[in-house]
């Protein structure tokens, strides 16, 4: 594990200083694993994910969740969710997510992850959480961390129902512009900003800060941080979220964008693993 280092700029930002942001990506960057594989079991047991669905996505989930994704099997990853998704009810979507959240994702939380945050607040830095998971997932995450705002992928809805058509995808260049537009409407000074993934497919929301940090990098973002002299830092300490972070009532989070359609390719993934694993 690489040591976060001693930060030189710990003393909190005056009054007429530029505001900065630190971005934060979610899966195996602030928690241990994806979220979206995190919520499979309740969203089986709900029905949400059929048998067919399920041995259709394993094994391009599972090996997402070995060595991460490039940018053509996000492609193919977003072209499945959307087929996967189609007609599922938003509001029971909504209640399997507030029923389990607390229990399923709360001792998933890096260490690491709550005392780099923390370091972040005291200097007056906002927070925000940037994923290509939804807002089911990423907000009340956002929420629970302190996040000032929380972004992730907007699915279309119609009558309650997802259509299975996707608005906002944010992942890649388009996560970084989500960082881009809040730099403008809030006045950070991204040269000033810091940034904080896993993904080698997040290479331009780490591009368009000032202080970009590989953390538990897949090989690719590994290579390219190594050449560019990027700090790179490895969390390997998950503990209770809530017992690290208390979180006053009035902490309001921003959701930026919504989607579910992770959070159901990532649940057919646990349902295959452990099929093949029965079967074998």
């Amino acid at each position: 594990m690489t040591e976060p280092a001693k930060r030189s700029d710990a003393e909190p930002r005056s009054a007429d200083a530029p505001r900065v942001a630190a971005f934060f990506d979610l899966d195996k960057t602030v928690i241990a694993k994806s979220s979206t594989l995190a919520f499979s079991r309740p969203f089986f047991q709900e029905g949400l994910i059929n048998r067919r669905a399920v041995l259709k996505s394993a094994y391009a989930q599972f090996m997402f969740m070995l060595a991460g994704a490039d940018a053509d099997q996000m492609d193919r990853m977003r072209a499945h969710i959307s087929s996967l998704c189609t007609g599922w009810d938003v509001d029971q979507v909504n209640a399997v997510v507030e029923e389990t959240l607390h229990d399923i994702v709360d001792p998933l939380v890096y260490e690491e992850a709550t005392q780099l945050i923390a370091e972040h607040k005291e200097q007056g830095h906002d927070i925000v959480v940037l994923s290509a998971s939804g807002e089911e997932v990423v907000a009340p995450i956002g929420k629970l961390l302190g996040a000032t705002h929380a972004a992730g992928t907007r699915m279309v809805m119609a009558d309650g129902r997802y259509t299975g058509d996707i608005e906002f995808y944010c992942s890649a260049e388009n996560k970084a512009e989500v960082a881009r537009e809040l730099a403008r409407k809030h006045g950070y000074d991204l040269a000033q900003c810091h940034a904080y993934s896993d993904s080698i497919t997040d290479m331009p929301l780490l591009e368009s800060v000032g202080h970009p940090t590989a953390v538990n990098p897949d090989r690719g973002l590994r290579r390219e941080a190594a050449q560019r002299g990027w700090a790179s830092l490895g969390f390997d300490h998950p503990v209770s979220l809530r017992a690290r972070i208390p979180t006053p009532s009035g902490t309001a989070v921003t959701a930026a964008a919504v989607s579910v359609g992770a959070v159901a390719a990532a649940g057919a993934a646990w349902f295959g693993v452990r099929h093949w694993r029965r079967r074998n």
